[in-house]
């Protein structure tokens, strides 16, 4: 690892690669094929206005926020019960893991249909197909992270007379930390992709339906304000899991860049 200080500061970085993102999207917006797909800033950020004038923006933003956390949170509270379980009893890993490994590699998109056929449209089952597709990547995240804490640990405390509820609250769960925040950021990541197909579940508003009406009516400018808007949303997410993963695991040490 080079130890040698960097003279560029983050914030500079940060800048450089705004404007080459600019860069590379103005000439996207003049070029011959792609002009009519990415309008650049002075078509995009006028689009907002025209979605409030519409009456829509506020109800899109907090529509696609209520799903995605009420399916993040759902997935999470059953996740992490069912990791702990698979990977302390193996009865249980063997009988869940393989079905769960096959549910997560199937595109959320494939069993939409089933759910509205179940559950009918609207926002109940956008929250269940979110719930399903964080619950299958954060589960299993954190079901090998705790396979993965070193046994030696664990043989010692045993030798020390630790009971398994011991070994459990004071080896267990602070090992499992990073794995669970990791969890967590490759599940925010999951609710957001999951977002589109799981408001084409005949969902009266939201990022993902807006963004499949405006493509019905070539609207691009809509289109891209709202794919952005969605990408900023992620980004927002992933700062506020880095400050909790900085005050839960200061203790960690990392790699200097």
């Amino acid at each position: 690892m080079n130890k040698k200080k960097n003279k560029i500061s983050d914030k500079v970085w940060l800048l450089i690669s705004i404007a080459a993102a600019l860069l590379l999207w103005y000439l996207l917006s003049i070029g011959e094929v792609t002009a009519r797909s990415f309008p650049f800033l002075d078509k995009v950020i006028p689009a907002v206005g025209k979605m409030v004038d519409r009456g829509v923006f506020g109800k899109d933003i907090a529509s696609s926020l209520t799903s995605v956390l009420a399916g993040f949170l759902l997935g999470f509270a059953t996740a992490l019960p069912i990791a702990f379980l698979m990977a302390w009893y193996i009865p249980v890993q063997k009988i869940l893991e393989p079905w769960i490994n096959f549910v997560r590699n199937i595109p959320a998109l494939g069993y939409a249909p089933l759910l509205v056929i179940t559950f009918g449209v609207g926002k109940k089952p956008a929250i269940i197909l979110i719930w399903i597709s964080t619950f299958m990547t954060m589960s299993i995240t954190i079901y090998q992270g705790i396979k993965n804490i070193d046994v030696t640990l664990i043989k010692a405390a045993r030798v020390l007379g630790s009971n398994d509820w011991d070994i459990f609250v004071k080896i267990i769960c602070p090992a499992t930390v990073p794995f669970i925040l990791t969890a967590v950021r490759l599940g925010l990541g999951a609710a957001l992709t999951t977002l589109l197909a799981a408001e084409s579940t005949g969902a009266q508003a939201g990022i993902g339906m807006r963004i499949r009406s405006l493509a019905n009516s070539f609207e691009s400018d809509g289109m891209l304000m709202y794919i952005i808007l969605l990408g900023i949303i992620g980004l927002i997410l992933v700062k506020i899991t880095d400050v909790v993963e900085r005050r839960l695991t200061g203790w960690q040490e990392k790699i200097q860049q």
